[in-house]
């Protein structure tokens, strides 16, 4: 007996996923996306309509076409092409306990290798450069002074895009400590400490909310935008690069030509790291769930490991010619032996 994709599929996406594992939306968002290129490859490829395709039909040689052609035709990264083969093995793996019978169905699917990334270089900037954006806000206009909170509150708390639009006005000093609260990937919450500095400017913005939302309900989203409703992920990167596009003009050095929100994260991670915080720390800071993908700073941090390198060095730098470079005959002798 055949078993249906879409019938563990609908349960998959509407129940499992949302209610019991408690997923973001956006997971659930790149999870639909998947199965859609799924079909849209059945259909092109084995001109099979979603209600026609089986569990049994999505084998590894099935899995391993649909993986060749989103990297060929859709021309998608191999980063994408994994995440897309994760979202398909999660499924799968949800199906062992559905279906004990596909057991072993399942697992050679979940035993299809990732391929092989190249490893991407963090982009990150310096506190300098993350002064010089802060700068340029217009504070003498009330437009310029919230994308200065906007900008700052990004920074200082390393919150992904989402949480800054989600984070709401009783999330601040949250259970009155001087800490923040975000709600990240999964629906998990964090308290992330804030600087004092940034615990005024919060309280200043609160304030002017009060005073000017015609509806004041410390349950609504902290930030709102000029229609009053909260912001989309394409306004809070306008904003971002409005002001970064500002500050390269100043010092080209200190922006890259790229800058998107997720950068303001690495950013933080990065100066805490050159700081001297712990990876622990900053794992709970950024909100990781293992402090593996932390690492990922550390390894970028290049500038921390060649002072680290200096500390055990046992070379002096010197302003004389080494002893053996007057000796002549042993430099043509050293000669030589470069041009055989």
């Amino acid at each position: 007996m055949k078993t249906n994709l879409l019938y563990f599929l609908s349960k998959y996406l509407n129940h499992y996923l949302p209610i019991s594992v408690g997923v973001s939306e956006n997971t659930l968002k790149a999870y639909n996306d998947t199965f859609k290129l799924l079909f849209l490859f059945a259909k092109e490829k084995h001109k099979l309509k979603p209600n026609k395709i089986d569990l049994e039909t999505i084998n590894k040689k099935f899995l391993l076409d649909f993986s060749s052609w989103i990297v060929n035709s859709r021309k998608c990264s191999n980063t994408t092409k994994n995440l897309r083969m994760s979202n398909i093995k999660a499924f799968f793996s949800y199906i062992q306990s559905e279906v004990p019978g596909l057991s072993l169905h399942s697992q050679t699917i979940l035993q299809i290798p990732k391929t092989k990334e190249h490893r991407k270089i963090i982009e990150y900037i310096s506190v300098d450069g993350m002064k010089l954006i802060l700068q340029q806000p217009n504070k003498e206009t009330i437009i310029g002074k919230k994308h200065l909170v906007i900008l700052s509150f990004m920074y200082a708390t390393a919150a992904r895009v989402q949480e800054t639009i989600d984070v709401t006005i009783s999330d601040f000093k949250f259970n009155n400590n001087d800490s923040m609260k975000l709600t990240g990937k999964g629906n998990k919450a964090r308290l992330v400490p804030l600087e004092q500095d940034m615990i005024t400017l919060l309280e200043r913005y609160i304030e002017h909310e009060k005073d000017t939302r015609s509806i004041y309900n410390k349950d609504e989203a902290l930030f709102l935008n000029p229609s009053g409703k909260k912001f989309t992920r394409q306004g809070i990167s306008y904003i971002i690069k409005k002001y970064a596009n500002m500050a390269r003009e100043k010092n080209p050095e200190l922006i890259p030509n790229k800058v998107h929100p997720h950068i303001f994260r690495h950013s933080r991670a990065m100066a805490l790291l050159q700081a001297g915080i712990e990876l622990v720390y900053i794992r709970d800071f950024l909100g990781h769930y293992s402090v593996t993908t932390t690492e990922i700073y550390a390894r970028a941090n290049n500038e921390m490991t060649r002072k680290a390198l200096l500390k055990i060095t046992p070379i002096q730098n010197s302003d004389s010619v080494p002893v053996w470079q007057k000796d002549k005959n042993l430099l043509e002798y050293l000669k030589s032996l470069s041009e055989d």
